[in-house]
């Protein structure tokens, strides 16, 4: 019998849309897999927020709809920038033996991600100086970067061959082959062009894709699924209407404001200083906007400014609120540890066991068998999350990382 073969995908299904399931399929087609393993976002994503239904609802969204294996990528790199997001979840995906990793991009082809990798080698010590001279001047880090980017692109002769990384699936899909290089990888890189609907688009308009941004958004709008139904497929649409009966929220920073206010001003300016990515004297700001408003949006209207991106602070407010301190994001280091499987299906756990022996990194399926700082941090996300989630209708569920086990289906 030839052994199964995999190819990684990159998600936080924020929730699971069309467009991801295109993205899944698409990759095992591409690739020639017979396998899709997702590392995915915990209960905190990427740009610092509250993911709108947990992990464990995304993974059953996910195994019903061409994933087979869904890993967890863990805390300290989910909420993460891009570059250390994109360390995180290639090495999971190195470490489950991923033949193949792919994403989706608004160039669509790997070639000019090749050129962009080969003219920032190139750059050399220039570019990295580039983009500290940048953010010394006040630019936010992603500005920063396409900056240097930019003057690493001024000085090749063969400009128009390299990805654009003004964009935003482009500059993941960029980290994500530049994180392979840097551990020496032996997985492929595909792209697949990203269809319809931007990554950060809020309009929901025909075609039946729609990014997960605008579907959120319309159902904040509306309060019913019914507006975003023909962009989800029927597994989500099931999954959403059974998390809402039972946990009657959606997951937001509009909800959640109200613990983070408090946290915020419980701590004051002295603790703040020693919780990650809270630096330059923000802190004093974090406090006068939560004392001043009521409402999330009015205290981001307070703190938002050419220096701190929306989602900068975001990721500061992830971290208020779930107590993420500098030392702590020191003792967990740079490099995951384990592989935190969240479910499976039945070829995805044939996978597995032909695999076991092979893995790079110790195979979690029970929280309580392992003991590990990052691991502790998860669990302590997913009770702070629960809390902010059901804080207002008694049902938090805390505890769920040790109650579930690994989703199969």
């Amino acid at each position: 019998m030839t052994a199964l073969e995999a190819t990684g995908i990159i998600v936080e299904y924020n929730p699971f849309h069309n467009g991801h399931q295109h993205h899944a399929t698409s990759a095992k087609k591409l690739t020639d897999a017979d396998v899709i393993i997702a590392v995915m976002s915990g209960n905190f994503l990427q740009r610092g927020e509250p993911a709108f239904v947990d992990k464990w609802a995304r993974t059953k969204m996910a195994l019903a709809s061409g994933v087979d294996i869904v890993i967890e990528l863990p805390y300290t790199f989910a909420t993460a920038h891009a570059p250390l997001f994109a360390t995180g979840a290639i090495q999971l995906l190195d470490a489950i033996q991923c033949k193949a990793f792919c994403f989706g991009s608004e160039d669509g082809t790997i070639e000019p991600f090749t050129k962009s990798i080969q003219i920032i080698q190139q750059a050399g010590e220039s570019y990295d100086f580039a983009i500290k001279e940048a953010v010394s001047k006040g630019l936010s880090y992603p500005k920063a970067l396409n900056e240097a980017y930019k003057d690493a692109l001024n000085r090749t002769t063969e400009p128009d061959l390299a990805a654009d990384l003004s964009k935003p699936n482009n500059i993941l899909g960029f980290h994500y082959m530049d994180a392979s290089n840097a551990i020496q990888s032996e997985m492929k890189a595909f792209t697949i062009p990203r269809i319809v609907a931007d990554y950060h688009d809020e309009a929901i308009v025909g075609n039946q894709i729609a990014s997960a941004t605008g579907i959120r958004k319309s159902f904040f709008e509306s309060d019913t699924l019914g507006t975003v139904e023909g962009f989800i497929p029927e597994k989500t649409r099931d999954v959403l209407i059974e998390w809402r009966k039972q946990r009657q929220n959606f997951g937001s920073w509009s909800h959640f404001y109200p613990l983070l206010r408090f946290t915020i001003l419980r701590e004051g300016p002295e603790r703040l200083r020693l919780i990650a990515d809270v630096k330059e004297g923000i802190e004093n700001l974090l406090v006068r906007a939560a004392a001043n408003n009521d409402t999330f949006a009015g205290f981001m209207s307070d703190v938002k400014s050419k220096r701190y991106t929306w989602t900068r602070i975001q990721r500061m407010l992830t971290h208020i609120f779930t107590g993420f301190t500098y030392d702590m994001r020191s003792s967990i280091g740079g490099t995951p540890a384990y592989l935190r499987l969240l479910g499976m299906t039945e070829i995805g756990k044939l996978y597995l066991n032909e695999n076991k022996k092979r893995l790079k990194l110790p195979l979690l399926s029970k929280a309580a068998a392992f003991s590990n700082p990052s691991l502790q941090m998860d669990i302590h996300a997913s009770d702070m999350y629960a809390l902010g989630l059901g804080y207002d209708t008694n049902c938090s569920q805390i505890g769920n990382d040790y109650k579930i086990p690994p989703i199969i289906m």
